[in-house]
């Protein structure tokens, strides 16, 4: 294991960087950072963010296990993986996405196939949730990792912005529900080569009878199940690693063949790039880039693209009072 990463409090970061200097580490400026600190070939990094721990280097295990966990978490987890979520070293699917809330780019799932050894495989190698990784680097690096460790037993669905924009307007007309469609496409490509796995997990975001209702054949017998925070199982988050890997390597490929940088989320030099993209090539250019139905697209070209509806509100109204 050459890498560690968890959430801490203010205080617990407080307690960390006072047991590290006990320790012996040398403390050094990084940017983003609360503190970083190095000790033979082993560093300690806080992030602001968060804030989180990330520790890198030699005998990261070794330092997890019996200063970390002990002295500050309070939690012994690491190693123990199977007796405090045995679930996650079953037989099963994890499925998760990439880019549903990004204005450029594709709409990417990806399932992934664990049972025991998989699943050990893959904590040891130190896979967690896509988005506790910041680099990309390691994003490429984990995905060939999650590759030759499930056996190959790995989907993708990518919905590029053409297509995604057409199944948007022309038969889903809602994210929720082509978001069940794909999730349902890659669970029955993973159940023609894993016939007998019974189970499939995902994060929650619909009812679950919104990916049942797509199954065909192959998925008809499988558990599908959600729940949140399911990135915290390991096929969950092998899944969301695969998925970002690609949806990273879409928006390099097509900026690179438009010569343009396309960035990720919704930010405002995201309007900027989509503006120069209209000005240069018209309205009907977003369609080949960009997912038309965010608000992001009526802002840069009213007159081409009608503003989204108004949510509506899911919670239960309180009853009338007599």
């Amino acid at each position: 294991m050459n890498s560690y990463t968890h959430p801490l409090s203010l205080g617990q970061a407080t307690k960390l960087r006072a047991l590290l200097e006990e320790l012996g580490f040398e403390f050094s400026p990084k940017e983003y950072t609360l503190f970083f600190a190095q000790k033979n070939k082993l560093s300690v990094a806080v992030y602001e963010k968060g804030p989180k721990v990330l520790v890198q280097g030699r005998d990261v295990e070794e330092f997890v296990q019996f200063e970390l966990e002990p002295k500050i978490l309070r939690e012994a987890k690491l190693g123990y993986e199977e007796v405090h979520s045995p679930e996650m070293f079953e037989p099963h699917f994890g499925v998760d996405e990439s880019g549903k809330g990004d204005f450029f780019g594709p709409l990417v799932i990806s399932g992934v196939y664990v049972d025991r050894g998989i699943a050990r495989k893959l904590v040891d190698a130190g896979v967690v949730d896509s988005k506790r990784i910041s680099s990309d680097a390691r994003i490429h690096a984990l995905t060939d990792t999650i590759r030759k460790s499930s056996q190959g037993l790995v989907e993708t669905v990518l919905i590029g912005p053409a297509k995604y924009n057409e199944l948007y307007e022309k038969k889903f007309g809602n994210l929720n529900r082509l978001l069940g469609w794909g999730h349902a496409r890659v669970i029955e490509n993973l159940l023609a080569r894993k016939p007998g796995c019974q189970r499939s997990l995902s994060d929650q975001f619909a009812d679950v009878r919104v990916i049942e209702a797509s199954l065909l054949r192959h998925g008809r017998n499988v558990v599908i199940e959600q729940r949140p925070r399911a990135e915290s199982d390991i096929a969950v988050a092998a899944a969301s690693i695969v998925a970002r890997e690609a949806f990273i390597n879409w928006l390099e490929r097509k900026g690179k063949e438009l010569g343009v940088r396309l960035q990720r989320g919704v930010s405002a030099v995201v309007k900027e790039t989509a503006k120069k993209l209209v000005e240069t090539n018209g309205p009907d250019a977003l369609r080949e880039v960009a997912k038309v139905h965010f608000r992001t697209a009526h802002e840069i070209a009213p007159e081409h693209y009608a503003p989204p509806p108004a949510r509506e509100d899911w919670r239960r109204r309180a009853a009338p009072t007599a």
